[in-house]
């Protein structure tokens, strides 16, 4: 077993910040550190320690995670796509929901997904009214959560990990008539963490990257204010230690 450290941006206890991921070299207590199997590159490995525990924690808390439910997953984005790609593991059936047809190609037949919605498009979730158990919702920004609601069954679950900065407006009929719920989940704890590590390793649960180096960062934060990254840059940070001590 390989260990990768993902935790920065903390306080010693002497004052000095911690730089984890960030870092050539680091010495950490091994009770927070997460164990990377060899089958799983270290590239690949590092989304999954944020994006990865963030969709695939309310996946297995909620019980979205049996070969008989339908699940759908809101915006394919960073968090999104890797949401769709631990449902498909777990045996769901999986509908993106998104306000770009122009992603409709790539759920379906690069991510496999087994429908794909148009949340502008009135018609389109009103024929599906009714036909999901459980929806991940990772949009950032302030959007309308009646039509989300409308797509669930019975007791459906709503569940936001998005974390927009303006409230939203929760309406409140479908949650009495039909016991719909809607519920939060940040990230997770260690042993859930490793346990969501082990699950993409053995089921080659892969998020799509761009490696760059370090001299790149500057450039790529300018990508990410454009939307321009599919779907997460990772630093590499041993290569780029290397050549600039060579």
């Amino acid at each position: 077993m390989r260990r990768l450290l993902r935790h920065y941006g903390a306080e010693y206890h002497e004052g000095r910040i911690t730089y984890g991921g960030y870092s050539d070299t680091v010495v950490t207590d091994e009770h927070f550190i997460v164990r990377i199997p060899d089958n799983l590159p270290l590239d690949v490995a590092a989304p999954p320690l944020c994006a990865g525990i963030t969709v695939y924690s309310p996946l297995r808390y909620y019980g979205f995670d049996k070969p008989s439910l339908h699940v759908g997953v809101v915006r394919l984005g960073g968090l999104g796509h890797v949401a769709v790609k631990f449902a498909k593991a777990m045996g769901a059936k999986v509908t993106v929901i998104s306000t770009s047809p122009s992603k409709k190609k790539e759920a379906l037949e690069n991510l496999g997904t087994d429908s794909f919605f148009v949340s502008r498009d009135q018609d389109q979730l009103q024929g599906a009214s009714g036909t999901l158990d459980g929806i991940i919702d990772t949009v950032s920004a302030k959007h309308p959560l009646f039509p989300l609601l409308r797509l669930l069954q019975c007791h459906g679950k709503l569940v936001l990990v998005g974390g927009p900065e303006k409230p939203l407006e929760l309406p409140v009929f479908p949650l009495l008539q039909w016991r719909k719920v809607v519920r939060g989940s940040l990230i997770g704890g260690m042993k859930e963490t490793q346990e969501m590590i082990d699950f993409a390793a053995k089921h080659n649960v892969k998020p799509d990257i761009e490696v760059i180096a370090m001299e790149y960062v500057n450039t790529a934060m300018e990508r990410i204010l454009k939307a321009d990254v599919k779907y997460r840059f990772v630093i590499d940070i041993g290569n780029t230690v290397k050549a600039t001590t060579s």
